[in-house]
C-alpha cells in the first residue's frame, strides 16, 4: 500500500509528464485493446510507477538519460527487486524508442499484458 506522500507525489507528478510519457499515455489511455487498463504516475509502496496495469501486474517504465547513471541504476535495481517480490513485473523503455517507434512500444506492450494475463489464467476444467 502507498503511503499518503507516495499519492501526494503521483498527484502532482500526473500534471507534469515528460513529453515520451505523454506522448504513449495518449494511446493507452484510449486504446483499451481487451478491456486492458493502465494508470499513470500510479504509486505502489514508496514508489511511483509511470504506468500500471493492475490486471496484468505490470508496471511500465520510461527512461531517459539519467537512468544511465551508476547510482539511478542501483536505485532502479532496488525498486524493480522490490517490486518483483509483490508479483509486479517491470518493464523498462527507453524515451527515445517511445518518442521514435511509439506503434512497436505499445504492440510490445500489449504482447506482455495478454502473455501475463494468459500465464494467469486458471487452467481449464476437466
Amino acid at each position: 500500500m502507498a503511503d499518503g506522500l507516495s499519492f501526494t507525489r503521483a498527484k502532482a507528478f500526473r500534471k507534469a509528464l515528460t513529453p515520451p510519457e505523454f506522448r504513449l499515455w495518449q494511446v493507452l489511455r484510449r486504446d483499451r485493446v481487451g478491456k486492458i487498463k493502465f494508470r499513470r504516475q500510479h504509486p505502489v509502496g514508496p514508489y511511483i510507477l509511470d504506468f500500471y496495469c493492475a490486471a496484468a501486474k505490470l508496471a511500465i517504465e520510461i527512461d531517459g538519460a539519467v537512468h544511465n547513471e551508476p547510482k539511478q541504476i542501483a536505485h532502479d535495481r532496488r525498486r524493480t527487486a522490490w517490486l518483483h517480490e509483490r508479483g509486479v513485473r517491470v518493464v523498462r523503455l527507453s524515451a527515445v524508442s517511445v518518442m521514435t517507434d511509439q506503434a512497436a512500444v505499445v504492440d510490445f506492450i500489449y504482447d506482455v499484458v495478454r502473455s501475463r494475463l494468459a500465464s494467469e489464467s486458471p487452467p481449464p476444467d476437466r
